[in-house]
C-alpha cells in the first residue's frame, strides 16, 4: 500500500469548514493509503506563538480529528517536534537547496512582503516540509492548489539529492484534494470559513457550544428574496447554508429545495441550526470521552516511535552519503 502524509498546522480553531471541506476527505484517504498524519507544530513557529496556547492546540487538534473519525489503527499519528531527526534531515536538505529556489516560493514572497522582519524560518519552512515528506518516503501529499508548489519543491530537492548522492528518496507527488464542499463565512459568504478569521460570528468552531452554533446560523447573512434556491453566485448566503445541511444531513440539494419550497428563511435556518448543533455536539461528546480516557498519549507515543525509527534511518543514510560520519 502506498504511503500518504498530511500535516496539520495548529493555528486558529478547527472550524465546520475544516470538517466538511478537509477532514471528511481525509477519512476517505485513510482507507486507500498507509496514512501518516502529524501536527506541524514547528511550522507554526514561523510567526510568534503564545507557548501555552500552542501547547493546548496541539492536543486539541489531534483529539478533535480523531473524534471526527480519524482512525488511529489506520494512521500513524504524531507530533512533528517530538521527532528530533526531522530538523536534522531538513538542515541536510537545506544544504542542497539554492537560496533562489527557496525564495521563489509564492507564500514566502507574499508573507515576507507583509512583514519586513520575517524570520529565517519563514524562508526555510518549505524545506522542513520537504523533510516531513521525504523521511518517510511518502508517495503522495494531499494539498490544496496553494500548497502544490511546496510539494514540487520537495520533489525537486529529492531528485537533486538522488542524482548527487545516489537513490535515497521516493519522489513525491501532490495529490490535489478532491473538490469537497467549500463552506463559506456565515457573515461574508464571498470568502471561505477560516480558522484564523477575525470575526468569530462568521465562523463555527468545532468547540462552539451548541446554543452558540444555533445563534450564529440564525444570524447568518442571506438575502431579501426569501426563496430556498441553490444559486451560489446570486444567493451565496443561502447556498452556503444549503451546503452545510446537505453534507451534515446527507441529503441532496434538490431534496432540500423540494422540502423547503414555499418556506421562509427563518424556518430553513432553524433546520440548519438544529442539524449542525446536533452533529457537532455528537463529535464534541466523542472528543471529551477521548480526552478523559487518557488514550491520546498512547496514540501519540506509538506514532512517534514509528516516525522516529524511519527518520533516524533516513538521517543516518543521508549523513553517510554526504560524508558527515566518522567512518
Amino acid at each position: 500500500m502506498k504511503r500518504i502524509l498530511t500535516g496539520l498546522k495548529p493555528t486558529g480553531e478547527i472550524t465546520l469548514g475544516n470538517y466538511i471541506g478537509a477532514i471528511k476527505q481525509m477519512l476517505k484517504l485513510q482507507d486507500e493509503y498507509e496514512s501518516f498524519i502529524f501536527v506541524a507544530d514547528l511550522h507554526a513557529l514561523t510567526i510568534p506563538q503564545n507557548p501555552d496556547e500552542l501547547r493546548d492546540r496541539i492536543k486539541k487538534f489531534i483529539g478533535m480529528y480523531i473524534a471526527c473519525g480519524l482512525d488511529p489503527k489506520k494512521n500513524t499519528i504524531y507530533i512533528q517536534s517530538e521527532n528530533e531527526f526531522i530538523p536534522g534531515i531538513s538542515y541536510l536538505l537545506e544544504c542542497t537547496c539554492p537560496y533562489g529556489e527557496a525564495s521563489r516560493m509564492i507564500q514566502f514572497k507574499e508573507k515576507s512582503k507583509q512583514n519586513a522582519n520575517f524570520s529565517v524560518g519563514l524562508l526555510t519552512y518549505p524545506i522542513l516540509m520537504a523533510a516531513d515528506i521525504l523521511y518517510c518516503d511518502a508517495c503522495f501529499v494531499p494539498v490544496g492548489i496553494d500548497q502544490k508548489q511546496h510539494v514540487e519543491l520537495a520533489r525537486n530537492i529529492a531528485e537533486r539529492f538522488n542524482n548527487r548522492y545516489g537513490k535515497t528518496f521516493v519522489l513525491p507527488d501532490a495529490l490535489i484534494s478532491e473538490v469537497g464542499t467549500k463552506i463559506k463565512d456565515l457573515k461574508d459568504p464571498s470568502k471561505k470559513m477560516s480558522k484564523t478569521e477575525e470575526n468569530p460570528q462568521g465562523v463555527i468552531s468545532m468547540f462552539d457550544d451548541p446554543e452558540e452554533i444555533k445563534k450564529k446560523i440564525m444570524k447568518a447573512t442571506t438575502d431579501s428574496d426569501n426563496t430556498i434556491k441553490y444559486d451560489p453566485e446570486n444567493k451565496p448566503g443561502i447556498s452556503n447554508l444549503m451546503n452545510i445541511l446537505s453534507v451534515l444531513a446527507n441529503i441532496s440539494i434538490s431534496k432540500i429545495e423540494e422540502k423547503f419550497q414555499g418556506c421562509g428563511y427563518g424556518e430553513f435556518k432553524k433546520e440548519v441550526a438544529e442539524v449542525t448543533a446536533t452533529e457537532i455536539a455528537k463529535i464534541q461528546k466523542k472528543y471529551e470521552e477521548l480526552i478523559k480516557s487518557g488514550i491520546l498519549d498512547s496514540i501519540l507515543d506509538e506514532g512517534i516511535s514509528k516516525s522516529r525509527s524511519l527518520a533516524q534511518a533516513k538521517y543516518q543514510e543521508m549523513r553517510k552519503k554526504m560524508g558527515v560520519t566518522r567512518l
